[in-house]
């Protein structure tokens, strides 16, 4: 991914909040040369500092059949992002896209059943867990449960981590705050959580 030095993040823990709190990401493999794609959820583990991506996707999907070996897999997972329109500026500038964006690259193989079950359990404890009623491991039927023979489960072991927030920090006080303001004032898309994070962005400065 590009990324001028002035969009760059390093911190860790940031990138890290990050992917757990955008975790419907994308998994681009290749098949014979050409990139493939499937957008699913992930969990982020890490253990001894390393990070650990995993999910599923549906053995339907013939992607899954890249996994096993593959090597420099990319995970891609998107935050807010809006359209900054060049009036917003002092000076006479052109049109641009604020955005939060994180790339990961790393050596992609299956799960196994049991390590698939675990990751299930997971994923439905926090999306469901909130719920006494909810649709977790416990409290589906065995029916239910056997559809996991119709899923395959992945990890990605991450070799190389790249981040960007794109949030006019080239820009001076003027322009940043006028960006801002248009924002809060158009509210269109993610209008709102863009402007929130340029604020959070600054201040932490």
């Amino acid at each position: 991914m590009y990324i001028p030095k002035h969009f760059k993040v390093d911190d860790l823990d940031e990138i890290k909040d990050f992917i757990i709190n955008n975790d419907f990401g994308t998994i681009i493999t290749t098949d014979n040369n050409r990139p493939v794609a499937t957008h699913t959820p992930m969990m982020l583990n890490e253990e001894n500092g390393e990070w650990t991506l995993t999910g599923h996707i549906s053995k339907g999907n013939g992607q899954w059949q890249t996994f096993d070996g593959h090597e420099n897999t990319l995970l891609i997972f998107k935050g807010p992002d809006a359209y900054i329109s060049s009036t917003w500026y002092e000076g006479e500038n052109v049109p641009t896209w604020n955005y939060e964006s994180v790339h990961l690259y790393g050596s992609c193989s299956l799960l196994s059943e049991d390590e698939l079950e675990r990751d299930l359990i997971n994923l439905l404890d926090k999306y469901e867990g909130h719920d006494p009623e909810g649709a977790t491991w416990d409290n589906i039927s065995d029916d239910t449960r056997k559809q996991i023979r119709g899923i395959a489960g992945f990890k990605v072991k991450v070799k190389e981590v790249q981040a960007a927030y794109k949030m006019s920090q080239n820009r001076n006080e003027t322009d940043y705050h006028n960006v801002i303001a248009s924002l809060e004032e158009r509210n269109m898309g993610d209008d709102q959580e863009i402007s929130r994070e340029m604020k959070r962005i600054r201040d932490e400065k």
